[in-house]
């Protein structure tokens, strides 16, 4: 049976929700993740209005370059409370639809509706009855992409922001990928997006167009998996209620520091860290994030979602160290640092798209583990750590 894969993203959510609550937001420039002191607050966007994206604010700006670009705006702190309230709105209202609810963060989820079209339709239907509900309900809108598979319900539900729905045809998934920049894909950072474009493969469908065996040569051990996905392949099930989790592990340093080798191994360990309590918990991830906080307490995220999910260090670290190669520069002193996995699914039954991380590192890992569990934490450690690890 062709699977029906709905991917729901409530839009601007934060702000959404701080316009419905104060009338007197709505139709303002509402940012999100500061304190009313606005510019001369410090901290990052959260999110922010499609009024205010018109100023060129953005997630993830300073809160001073937000304010410069838009100084009339009315700047929120986040009221974390709040939002999970409404969220868990939102997710008993999709749980009406299907018990296969997976949330990928307090905003957005993916539903497989593939067993409920004969209740309730199809999946434009369904789509439509879910959105409506939202609306009624909670005076908030959402945005939806329907299609086969996870991927390109994700991409669909991008397309058309706000309020807008989406629907690609079973058969249709290539085609509807084909014009889509390459950074679109899952797993194709900054670094390799630059490099695909001096190749000359700026879309989604001239990866596609290259086959499989070029893809690998050119992009290494996921290259494979990427082409696939760049023809809309992707089977991965929706996985009820595990979505939402993270792990996570940050530091603090004692003072400040610039030195971009004990910066590393930092990263290195927290990332060691997190890997060893997802093979605990007998689950994989497939979003990395790193928090990255200077020494004036400029707080930065990044995220990236991967084209398969991991469990080790190996897979875990070059994600981190890339995004935290974007954020720092030389001579810039950071106070903390953090490493976070979410997205999480069962560690096992993976089908053979996305298999497990390599043979080599598992069984290292797996080796290490056995000697923590008998011997303490700090029985074994990295090479490269020694002498210069920060605890977390």
């Amino acid at each position: 049976m062709e699977r029906t894969i709905l991917h729901v993203d409530m839009d601007a959510f934060y702000a959404a929700v701080e316009q419905r609550d104060h009338p007197e937001y709505r139709g303002r420039p509402v940012i999100v993740g500061a304190d009313p002191r606005g510019g001369r607050g410090r901290g990052i966007v959260a999110t922010c209005s499609y009024e205010a994206r018109r100023f060129g604010v953005r997630s993830a700006q300073p809160i001073s370059e937000a304010w410069r670009l838009c100084p009339g705006g009315v700047y929120l702190r986040p009221d974390m409370r709040k939002y999970s309230r409404v969220s868990g709105l939102v997710m008993g209202i999709l749980s009406g639809f299907t018990d296969l609810v997976e949330p990928v963060s307090v905003d957005e989820a993916f539903l497989d509706v593939t067993g409920c079209r004969r209740l309730f339709g199809p999946g434009e239907v369904i789509a439509r009855k879910l959105r409506e509900r939202i609306s009624r309900e909670l005076d908030l809108t959402a945005s939806v992409g329907v299609a086969t598979n996870k991927f390109v319900a994700k991409v669909a539900s991008d397309l058309d922001k706000p309020d807008g729905l989406v629907v690609v045809e079973p058969g249709r998934e290539r085609e509807f990928l084909a014009p889509l920049a390459i950074g679109r894909l899952w797993g194709i950072g900054p670094k390799t997006e630059a490099r695909l474009k001096a190749l000359g493969v700026g879309t989604v469908g001239q990866l596609a167009a290259l086959g499989a065996g070029a893809a690998a040569r050119l992009l290494g051990d996921h290259g494979e998996r990427l082409w696939l996905l760049a023809c809309g392949i992707d089977d991965r099930p929706v996985s009820a209620g595990t979505g939402c989790r993270s792990i996570g592990h940050e530091v603090t340093f004692e003072r400040d520091t610039a030195d971009r080798l004990r910066l590393r191994n930092t990263l290195l360990d927290l990332s060691e860290k997190v890997a060893r309590r997802l093979r605990a918990e007998g689950v994989r991830a497939r979003t990395v994030t790193l928090k990255f906080r200077r020494s004036d307490f400029t707080t930065s995220t990044r995220r990236r979602s991967l084209a398969e999910a991991v469990d080790t260090a190996e897979a875990v670290f070059p994600v981190a160290l890339d995004l935290f190669e974007g954020l720092f520069r030389d001579g810039m002193e950071v106070r903390l640092l953090g490493v976070t996995a979410s997205g999480l699914e069962p560690g096992g039954g993976q089908r053979e798209l996305f298999p497990p991380a390599p043979a080599r590192d598992r069984k290292l890992a797996e080796a290490a583990d056995d000697i923590v569990r008998r011997f303490g934490a700090r029985a074994i450690t990295r090479g490269s750590l020694l002498g210069g690890k920060e605890g977390a």
